[in-house]
Order: C-alpha cells, then structure tokens, then sequence
C-alpha cells in the first residue's frame, strides 16, 4: 500500500510539473498580436491593450518593385518571424514609379494582401505603406486603395496604415489636409486600427507637426524617419523628436537605416549604437530599411540572397547580421 501511496504522489507531482511547464510554453509561444491586441494612442504614447507601449520591432520590405519585390513572399515573412523574431514588418507598396500602384493598381494590392494575409496568421503586426512622396497627387488613387484595405482588415489588430511616407517639400498644412481626407476615408470602415500621419521633410519635421496637430480622431500616430550614420541625422534631429513627443505627438518609427539617407554610405556602429539605445529609452516601436539584396549599406541581404528565407550567415551584410542580433536579443518573448 506504501508503494502505491508513494507512486501515486509521485505521478502527481509529475503531472503538476509538466502541466506547469506546458502552461508555461503556452504562454511564451503566444503571438505579438495576442499579447498586444489593438494599437491605441494614449496621450503621447502608443500603448497596447494592457495600456503599456508594444515596442514593436521589425523589418521594412524594400519597394514593392524593382530588385526587392522578390522577397514578397510568404517563406520570407515565416522566416523573420521564426529566425528574426520580428513582431512587426513594414509593406512598402511603391506608387508613382514605373510597375506601381498607379500603372498596376489590382497587382500591386494583391501582392500587399497575400503578405499582409500571412503576416496576420504568424501573429505579428503589419504596416501598410502608401510609399510615395508626392501622396498629395494621388490622393484619389490612396482614397481607393485604403478603402479597400480598410474595408478588407477591419477587426484585425494587426494592421497599421502608413498613409504617406515621406513628404518631400510639401508643407504640413497639405500634409494635414491629405491625411484629414484618408483619415476620414479608412474610419469610414475600420475605426480603431492604427494610422501613421507622414510629416515634413522626409518624415524628419515631426515638431513642425506637433504644432498644429491632427484634432478630432482617434489612434492617430506621426511617422519619424532617420538614418543612423547620416552626420545630419543626430542630436538636432533627437531634439527634433523630443520636442515632438514633449508636446504630445505620438511616434512611430516606421523607417530607419544603419546607413546614411541616401541608403548608402558608410555603416557607423556608434552612432547606430546611439540611436538604438534612444529608441529603447523612449519606448518606440520601429521597422529597420530594408528587405533587398541591392549592393547598398541598408540592405540587409547578400546579392542572390534566397527569396524564400533560411538566410545562412553567408547571405546576410553587415547590416543583415547586425539587425538580425538586435531583434533577437531585445524581441525575447
């Protein structure tokens, strides 16, 4: 009877311990978008469903055309998510330039859902890039396209809409008119996702923005763009967002490089050390530039990378490595 006794104990403490330990792999294998749920903005901060910031962090694809459209595949987006452990990637559809939207608008929008559709089933967050400096053109075609995006995810908190990437030389009130107008259109059908307002000069002028802010509707973010190892790119543009977000702007840094601005150029690990360390201290949510394996310091995959994921060290650039590392180390589940 003793030995009964003792082996049915033991069996318990067994099941308890490998309940605990299943409860605990349940837990940690829960997706980006289960723990964060809807994206909201919460006076100068963007915060998830617990009232905390996401930090999300993640990769930019490249333009939708040209060399980086390869790599709009559903393999590429399992293999950030599971190598990278991103929780966040970016879809740059381009616009104005030849294989575009504007040129081939069913094509292009097709190719942004298939990677938005398998993004939302691994869990992790998605921003829909309208990738184009002259939105305030197009503003018919973006009206179009949102709407049947808008139409298409409402109800999944997985998706962010990027309106306007990088304003050029347009000032902010042309900025704001058109980002009223989208804001109005996408609200229209999904009226809690996240929208991403571009600012002035590249996306670099966010205290111009903060200024005369969007008023009147709710979850409204404002884009901020830098590359980490431009001279131009440093302190006075730190203060640039500081000022910004003192004044109650919510940022989301939704493209950045370890480049200089023209994606190029030298690769400073200081000063993206800097930037890194800033973007953590401020709680902000960010997507590296870029997907491609174009020979520039930004890209973050060796020329004849596969286009299907399973990168060996071999396929990655310095960028690629270092990316890589830092998702990993700070995206621990």
């Amino acid at each position: 009877m003793k030995k009964i006794i003792i082996a049915f104990f033991t069996l318990s403490l067994l099941g308890c311990t490998l309940f605990k330990e299943q409860k605990a792999t349940t837990e940690k294998a829960s997706t980006p978008s289960e723990q964060h749920g809807y994206l909201k903005i919460s006076e100068n901060r963007i915060v998830n469903q617990h009232g905390i910031s996401p930090r999300l962090r993640g990769m930019s694809f490249s333009w939708s055309i040209w060399g980086g459209k390869k790599y709009y595949t559903r393999e590429v987006v399992d293999w950030l998510v599971d190598d990278f452990q991103v929780s966040l990637v970016r879809l740059s559809m381009a616009i104005e330039p030849d294989g575009g939207y504007l040129q081939h608008p069913e094509e292009q929008a097709a190719l942004i859902q298939r990677i938005a559709d398998r993004a939302i089933k691994r869990g992790i967050y998605v921003i829909i890039d309208w990738h184009d400096h002259n939105a305030d053109k197009n503003i018919e075609q973006a009206k179009v396209f949102f709407t049947h995006m808008a139409r298409r995810y409402a109800g999944t908190p997985n998706i962010i809409y990027e309106i306007w990437n990088e304003p050029e030389r347009q000032s902010w009130p042309t900025i704001k008119d058109y980002s009223i107008a989208l804001i109005q259109e996408i609200r229209k059908y999904d009226t809690e996702n996240l929208i991403i307002v571009g600012s002035p000069h590249w996306d670099q002028d966010v205290d111009i923005a903060a200024n005369d802010p969007i008023i009147g509707y709710d979850n409204i973010a404002y884009s901020f763009h830098f590359y980490a190892s431009d001279p131009y790119h440093q302190d006075n543009l730190r203060r640039k967002a500081e000022t910004a977000m003192a004044k109650g702007l919510p940022l989301f840094i939704t493209e950045w490089g370890v480049g200089e601005s023209n994606g190029n150029g030298q690769f400073d690990l200081t000063k993206t050390a800097q930037w890194m360390n800033w973007m953590e201290e401020h709680q902000l949510s960010w997507a590296n530039w870029n997907i491609t394996d174009k020979e520039e310091t930004t890209a973050i995959l060796a020329p004849g990378a596969p286009t299907v994921g399973k990168w060996t060290p071999d396929h990655l650039t310095p960028a690629g490595k270092y990316i890589r590392q830092q998702l990993r180390e700070l995206n621990v589940p």
